[in-house]
């Protein structure tokens, strides 16, 4: 229980109650964060699992990307609109809830063997992670002064990174650790397909205990959510957000960008096996994917120091070419400096989102909502992206497909330097 600090009036007391409500309320949220960011980051296990239980090509290992993104797409207005009406704490209740039958539904899909079934859940199980995002998201925003907003964001997208850096290691013992030997026999495809049971089961297990534990908590509810005053109010108090041309390149940016990302991290373990490059077992391999998020998580810690003192367009040129270096030298080589290039990218990842994200909405005033909007849906670029170089990869082998993140990057660095530029269109 929070202490009060005596002799304080009436409003003073309120005050130091609802601060400490608000952290109370903070840090319940911080877990949801790492739970979904360690969701998210299993999927680059689960990708050659099944690949190599169902015999798929790349491309049909990327329908698990195409399912899980592709969820933020097609869910992000109707769980917007729901949270609309039902507010953050219940829409948290209700992800949590989602999310976790997509898990239950792991097992009937296990059972079936049915690839179709666990693109189906892995559909439903984002729907959850989507109605999560859009809940926590602005809760925290709304959880202090409009000031220091961003400061709490990043604080909990930490955790969001911590947890696709702990994925891995859980991912590589319960899941690839069985799977070494598969598919020598017929038989043994049942077997390989109910090394999924366990841990999803557990996860499931956990996102219920976790909504049970949120539909009780005495969290503080907003009616409403106010965008901070911005300098530039004064431009048009008419039109949209779309007459931004730097948000609509952010827009792309942002669809680039996670694309990128999704699609280094789904390949990783694939590449890593490859014997010119490591030749390493999945199991083993999975290891190295903490490395390539890991590094995000400490990039992330860097970068907020980093981008106090220098422009945020540059920094995020300077870091995607780095990336376009790393990615090309991954693309190029072979052995170990292939190998640690293309882990190494993770580091240049970890301020773009941010970044991106906070240089398309400047100066959009009260069109700030509908641009934060349209950011959202080009997160649809981790389905895509990763879609389209599985279609690479198989024409072309994986190798020379890594020159789709390369030119991802290449958008990136045009951004930083020029597309970010706030204008406005004349109607």
């Amino acid at each position: 229980m929070a202490s009060v600090t005596p002799g304080l009036t009436r409003t003073e007391l309120s005050a130091q109650c609802n601060t400490s409500n608000h952290r109370f309320a903070l840090s319940a949220l911080t877990s949801l964060f790492f739970i979904w960011g360690f969701i998210t980051c299993l999927n680059d296990i689960l990708i050659p699992h099944l690949k190599s239980v169902f015999s798929l090509s790349y491309t049909q290992a990327m329908l698990i990307q195409f399912c899980f993104f592709g969820a933020y797409f097609v869910m992000s207005l109707p769980a917007g609109a729901l949270v609309q009406r039902i507010g953050y704490k219940r829409g948290l209740v209700v992800g949590l809830l989602v999310a976790g039958v997509g898990c239950l539904m792991f097992y009937p899909a296990a059972s079936q063997q049915v690839y179709f079934l666990f693109l189906a859940a892995l559909f439903v199980l984002a729907s959850g992670i989507t109605l999560l995002q859009v809940s926590a998201n602005p809760y925290v925003t709304a959880l202090g002064p409009p000031e220091t907003a961003s400061s709490r964001l990043n604080l909990t997208q930490a955790f969001n990174a911590l947890g696709t850096t702990v994925a891995p290691f859980f991912g590589a013992m319960l899941i690839l650790s069985v799977a070494p030997d598969a598919l020598v026999h017929n038989s043994e495809l049942a077997s390989e397909a109910d090394a999924v049971k366990f841990p999803y089961m557990l996860l499931a297990t956990t996102l219920f205990i976790f909504a049970g534990i949120f539909a009780v908590l005495k969290l503080p509810s907003f009616h409403s959510h106010k965008q901070p005053k911005t300098t530039t109010q004064s431009l048009k108090s008419s039109g949209s957000a779309w007459q931004y041309p730097h948000l609509v390149m952010g827009a792309v940016g942002i669809f680039v960008y996670v694309g990128a990302e999704v699609s280094i991290g789904s390949f990783l373990v694939s590449f890593l096996g490859e014997p010119h490059i490591a030749g390493l077992a999945e199991e083993q391999a999975a290891h190295y994917i903490a490395w390539y998020w890991g590094g995000a998580m400490v990039g992330r810690f860097i970068g907020a120091l980093i981008m106090t003192r220098f422009e945020p367009g540059k920094v995020l040129a300077l870091n995607a070419c780095a990336a376009v270096l790393l990615v090309t030298t991954a693309a190029l080589g072979s052995g170990t400096l292939a190998m640690y290039a293309i882990l190494l990218v993770g580091l240049c990842n970890s301020i773009m989102f941010p970044t991106i994200f906070s240089l398309a909405l400047h100066g959009l005033g009260k069109h700030t909502s509908q641009g934060s909007g349209v950011l959202c849906l080009a997160i649809v670029g981790g389905a895509l992206i990763p879609l389209l170089q599985g279609v690479l990869a198989d024409a072309m082998g994986l190798q020379p497909a890594f020159i789709l993140p390369v030119i991802c990057y290449l958008y990136i660095v045009f951004y930083g330097l020029r597309g970010s530029r706030f204008v406005v269109k004349n109607n």
